[in-house]
């Protein structure tokens, strides 16, 4: 039996250039690239490609020192180019020029019998050879899923309240069949239940909707109530010692279609979004992909600060980057640099702001559209309580008194606080109210790090 979950927390942000629902093909992109930074926890990549070596889709690429059985694969066929490394030869990305056919690595098929019959090693080495393991994030830390950990519970957020976040609904049409076969794939793995999170005032996709096998749950309320983690936190909170994985749909259905067809399938829907495109909308193209294509002549200003992911979470790539692995979206929005004499407290209809001391007018067009850029207007100072994190966080933590923490090294204070149920989608919304601002999100992130190698 599913629970109804209703958050009163929270905080929307509408911003301008949400995508139609419209859906067009996009080329194959010149180049692929697989970036180890999109996977917290993975320790010393170890590549095993050079350039001019030619691999197929599900090829191997990398694999993690720590478990060298967890393969990263390649989204497509072609010739890798390029195996870029920074400083003390760390290892940036792997860089792929794509054939316009995708040629595929075969791997076993499996009939819906196969799957309720294989046994779970049998499972977990099909997806860590053929790279859909690292679709799976664990908690605590967000970091790949370890396989000799058997977790509690498998957790599906089935809805987006990120900025101009795309529709489930025209990302995953048409793919029941998959994501069926991904959710039985999950429910091998775990202990408990497998948990598909949906809003209760969206429309709820088909895909979601008529899944067996999985506790289907309904959330109310504002953003962040799409992030995972405020989910778990209602639902079935994470303890010290206790391990809980997460998955997106899209990771759910490279599963399922993995099982069913033999095949690593990294093709995915991005919706483009932001008040610097013309005409919002989503295209198919594939994981890892160069976004040259996806924003060539669809622009509307050159000053543009191009971000895979949406504006709380996502990383900037530029006109030359590529595609996150777990991203589902592009945002394109202005360069914030300019000063604003007084910005920061003029009063503006046009300006967002969380506060109604410095947003007033923002309050009175609930429905209005805003175009946001980059600009921070005020630089970072000491923290000012004011308690505007805990207005925007639904969950029983302490965010300001857990970020100090974190500053003061205080592994107890941290554990105390409630570390382990936070990453830092959970925390964005803090970091965009912050008067200070602070880089919540890094400091977040140095402080699960310092608890997961403690």
């Amino acid at each position: 039996m599913g629970k109804f979950i209703r958050l009163s927390k929270g905080f929307n942000i509408n911003l301008k250039g949400k995508p139609a629902p419209q859906v067009s093909d996009l080329e194959m992109p010149d180049t692929v690239a697989i970036k180890p930074s999109d996977f917290h926890g993975l320790e010393m990549p170890k590549v095993v490609v050079n350039p001019g070596d030619q691999v197929k889709a599900g090829s191997v690429l990398f694999h993690d020192k720590q478990f060298t059985q967890i393969c990263f694969t390649s989204p497509v066929s072609g010739e890798v180019v390029e195996v870029k490394r920074g400083d003390r030869r760390k290892l940036l990305e792997v860089k792929i020029l794509a054939d316009r056919t995708v040629e595929y690595l075969p791997f076993k098929r499996y009939s819906v019998s196969d799957l309720n019959s294989a046994s779970a090693d049998e499972l977990k080495k099909q997806m860590q050879e053929s790279g859909v393991w690292a679709n799976l994030v664990q908690r605590p830390y967000g970091v790949i899923a370890d396989p000799n950990v058997t977790p509690k519970a498998i957790h599906i957020s089935a809805f987006d309240t990120a900025p101009a976040a795309p529709d489930y609904n025209i990302l995953y049409k048409g793919q029941e069949q998959y994501f069926q076969a991904g959710v039985d794939v999950l429910k091998r793995l775990a202990k408990g239940a497998v948990h598909v999170n949906t809003h209760a005032s969206m429309d709820l996709s088909t895909v979601f909707s008529q899944v067996k096998t999985a506790q289907i749950n309904k959330f109310q309320g504002a953003h962040p109530s799409g992030c995972v983690g405020v989910q778990i936190h209602h639902l079935d909170p994470i303890n010290k010692g206790e391990t809980v994985w997460t998955i997106t749909p899209a990771g759910v259905i490279q599963i399922g279609k993995l099982f069913l067809t033999g095949q690593y399938d990294a093709g995915k829907i991005v919706a483009l979004t932001g008040p610097c495109v013309t005409n919002p909308q989503y295209y198919k193209t594939i994981t890892g992909a160069s976004v040259k294509k996806l924003i060539k002549d669809k622009l509307n200003s050159d000053n543009c600060r191009i971000i895979s992911g949406n504006i709380l979470t996502g990383t900037t790539i530029g006109e030359e980057g590529h595609l996150g692995f777990h991203d589902q979206q592009v945002t394109v929005i202005s360069e914030g640099n300019y000063h604003e004499f007084l910005g920061w407290i003029l009063p503006s209809a046009k300006k967002l702001s969380f506060s109604r001391a410095f947003g007033l007018l923002s309050f009175l067009r609930p429905g209005g559209e805003y175009t946001l850029d980059t600009n921070t207007r005020g630089e970072e100072r000491s923290f000012v309580a004011t308690g505007v994190f805990e207005k925007v966080t639904p969950m029983d933590i302490y965010p300001v008194q857990l970020l100090k923490a974190i500053l003061a090294n205080d592994v107890d204070e941290m554990e105390a606080l409630g570390i382990y149920e936070v990453i830092e989608e959970d925390l964005a919304l803090c970091e965009f109210v912050d008067v200070s601002k602070h880089p919540v999100q890094s400091i977040l992130r140095e402080g699960l790090e310092l608890m997961r190698t403690a």
